[in-house]
């Protein structure tokens, strides 16, 4: 106890008067202390259950539907909701928490992937001399330092340059940036710097150079959101927490209480969606953390609790990789329209966004095409006319809202709340809701002590500070190596596992299948260019995963990388979930149409798909229509007007090139706009004419044409002509 309050005394002291008492050397040394002594302080005496398995879901729903009594019922399984059962737990509480849909469904798994003190916030700070808005910035400062701590396989620094392309904008933004370096404190992770023109262009060549002036290079953290999501749920569990996803509130269960007379939230009535089956969970407390959703749930406790959520909407697109450094971020500090943009690396893509518009509440945000022409049209102001920003490179695209909210203890019930809110209703509900993902923890904190002071509960003191993660213990950076040579997985691979599971990735290893090669020795893929295995679908089950959706954008976030390559993957997931669940061929359909349908919607692929099918006017000169029509009637020998899969299986054959017949029909599908089977002459035209327009950029049947004509013509007979004469 001693020690956790000289910790938190320590999280204000400001950078300088650290660096003043210490040097360099001594502060570094100091800051790996404090790292160690936190985790032994979060950890010490902590009870551990399932340390060596998870229970399964089914003995989770057992455990819902026998306790007679939990302290505490946490409703949300997104950050915020997993974060307080992980700290309601290990309070020594005996916790419960139930997710409607899937961990990390919501907004949780659609941010922009930063772990971030918020440099514009900080800037508001300073202009309007706003002291709570500074205490915003320090708290997720400190909250950045211990996330990168207990979740080291999850998080990484990232360096974000901020372009500068006017002299005076330079002294301005340096001094911006150092004061974000200075409230850090000692949990800054690196100091920022300035570079000239030349070194900016030589860390990001693809940058515009029309009146660049040079560049500020500040440090934040980077994570994959989802995942961490689930580390936190996970790490709740195996503390001894019963947390089930697919299990809906239908209902709050109330009763009078004895002393005051006044009905008081007493538990909730749920439903398991995935067996239809209901059952009451009882607690002395329930806790509101369902995001978006807060006044759905506030609601059902009173019908007449005006609404304190304000949803908005944030987009952002995943283009390819080549369009950032591995290594460095961007971020455009004022858009055309006010907005900051960021252009991030991340799992080998670049994501870019976010806007922010006003949104109703939906289950299902979907991306909209104005949105993700608004980010392409600001990534186009920063980057090189050299690099042409292709509306076909957008690989996926997704919406997540953002619950902002306005506190309804406050006099000005229109006014929104810069930070989150904790609120308790006359009933005894606690909601918790706005904030950040950053700061998941600290809200998480604070929540518990409201809950603990209002429902008189038997808590310790919180101990999330320092707590190690799900894989966190046992990761280190060479793990990988050890993944490579004790199992023979490819490089790639192994880094991937290693970064998605820390010390629990020889789990999965183990359960990799022999790929029958030299080499790899083990794991197949699912698709080839990335580095997803099939033994992470087994090891998803065990991680709660239920359906499809949930393997492809949560449990790996190939949905959020590119929907096509996940469309791909989808038959092969579906078949070993089905193996393992024991899926009916009606529940195979269901799922893979499902699977389908929240690619379509919800990750771009609608937006993509309409690209080519939006391209109604063919643009193109005479000799182009010339030379595709030639490249055509390569494949339409009979002059039908139209192509099938026969006839370009029929030229593949000649050339010694083998395509599975199922691959064919989905290349030709893409580009089959009405759907008959089959891809006419104007279809094609249509296709090369967004071809040539930048809206489609890697059509399959596109680039097969073309390398199947070229063979064709470099195997024509050569004329035996001769020039010269000869004999």
């Amino acid at each position: 106890m001693a020690f956790r309050k000289a910790l938190r005394r320590t999280a204000i002291v400001g950078g300088g008067a650290v660096a003043a008492a210490f040097g360099v050397s001594q502060l570094l040394e100091y800051r790996r202390t404090q790292a160690r002594l936190a985790h032994v302080a979060a950890e010490a005496e902590l009870r551990v259950p399932y340390a060596e398995e998870l229970p399964s879901r089914a003995a989770q729903i057992a455990a819902l539907r026998n306790t007679e009594e939990f302290d505490v019922l946490v409703i949300g399984g997104g950050a915020t909701g997993a974060g307080c059962a992980l700290d309601a737990v290990t309070r020594n509480l005996k916790t419960a928490l139930v997710e409607r849909s899937d961990f990390s469904s919501g907004t949780s798994s659609r941010s922009t992937k930063l772990i971030h003190g918020g440099v514009r916030y900080l800037q508001k700070a300073i202009m309007q001399l706003d002291y709570e808005q500074y205490m915003m910035v320090k708290e997720a400062l400190h909250e950045r330092a211990n996330l990168l701590e207990i979740a080291p396989h999850l998080s990484a620094p990232l360096p974000i340059m901020l372009p500068v392309y006017k002299w005076w904008q330079l002294p301005y933004f340096w001094a911006g940036i150092k004061m974000y370096d200075l409230v850090a404190g000692i949990h800054c992770l690196k100091s920022s710097y300035v570079l000239s023109k030349a070194k900016a262009l030589e860390h990001f060549p693809m940058l515009n150079r029309d009146k660049l002036v040079g560049a500020i290079v500040y440090y934040d953290g980077q994570h994959n959101d989802a995942r961490m999501n689930l580390a936190i749920a996970l790490s709740a569990a195996r503390h001894g927490a019963a947390v089930s996803n697919y299990t809906e509130v239908v209902q709050l269960l109330k009763q009078k209480d004895g002393e005051t007379g006044k009905e008081r939230v007493c538990g909730a009535r749920c439903r398991d969606v995935v067996t239809g089956q209901e059952f009451d969970v009882k607690a002395k407390c329930v806790i509101n953390a369902t995001g978006p959703f807060t006044d759905s749930l506030r609601k059902m406790d009173n019908k007449e609790t005006l609404n304190i959520c304000q949803p908005s909407a944030g987009v952002h697109i995943v283009i390819p990789g080549y369009y950032s450094p591995d290594n460095m971020g961007l971020l455009d500090p004022a858009t055309s329209d006010g907005r900051v943009i960021f252009f991030l690396p991340w799992e080998n893509m670049t994501v870019a966004g976010t806007t922010d518009t006003p949104t109703s509440v939906t289950a299902h945000p979907i991306p909209g095409e104005d949105d993700i022409n608004f980010i392409l049209s600001e990534v186009r102001n920063y980057l090189s006319p050299d690099v042409e920003v292709r509306r076909g490179d957008v690989l996926a695209a997704w919406s997540g809202i953002r619950p902002l909210v306005t506190d309804p203890d406050s006099k000005d019930t229109q006014s929104i709340c810069r930070n989150h809110i904790v609120s308790i209703s006359a009933s005894g509900l606690v909601t918790i809701a706005g904030g950040k993902w950053t700061t998941y923890r600290s809200m998480a904190e604070e929540t518990l002590d409201a809950a603990v002071r209002t429902h008189s509960l038997p808590a310790e003191p919180c101990r999330t500070v320092g707590l190690m993660l799900e894989g966190a213990r046992g990761w280190t950076p060479t793990l990988y190596i050890r993944l490579v040579q004790d199992y023979g997985l490819e490089k790639e691979v192994a880094q991937h596992l290693a970064s998605t599971y820390g010390g629990k990735a020889f789990d999965v290893a183990k359960m990799a299948q022999v790929t029958g090669q030299r080499w790899p020795i083990v794991g197949k893929r699912l698709v080839s260019e990335f580095p997803y295995i099939e033994a992470e679908v087994l090891y998803a089950i065990r991680e709660y995963a239920c359906t499809a959706i949930d393997v492809i954008a949560r449990r790996t976030r190939l949905g959020f990388l590119n929907v096509q390559a996940a469309d791909e993957a989808l038959p092969r997931i579906v078949q070993i979930m089905a193996k393992e669940l024991d899926w009916s061929q009606e529940k195979k359909t269901e799922e893979l149409d499902a699977a389908r349908k929240f690619l379509y919607h919800e990750m771009g692929y609608r937006s993509r798909s309409e690209q080519l099918t939006k391209t109604t006017e063919i643009n193109l000169d005479y000799q182009e229509v010339v030379r595709y029509k030639k490249r055509f009637h390569k494949f339409d020998k009979e002059c039908k007007g139209f192509i099938t899969t026969v006839d370009v299986q029929r030229v593949l054959e000649s050339i010694n090139v083998h395509i599975d017949e199922n691959a064919l029909h989905e290349i030709l599908n893409e580009v089959d706009l009405n759907k008959n089977g089959q891809v006419e002459i104007d279809e094609f035209l249509q296709l090369m004419s967004a071809v040539k327009k930048g809206q489609v950029s890697d059509s399959r049947l596109a680039m097969l044409l073309k390398t199947a004509e070229e063979t064709l013509e470099k195997r024509e007979p050569v004329s035996v002509d001769r020039s010269g004469g000869g004999v």
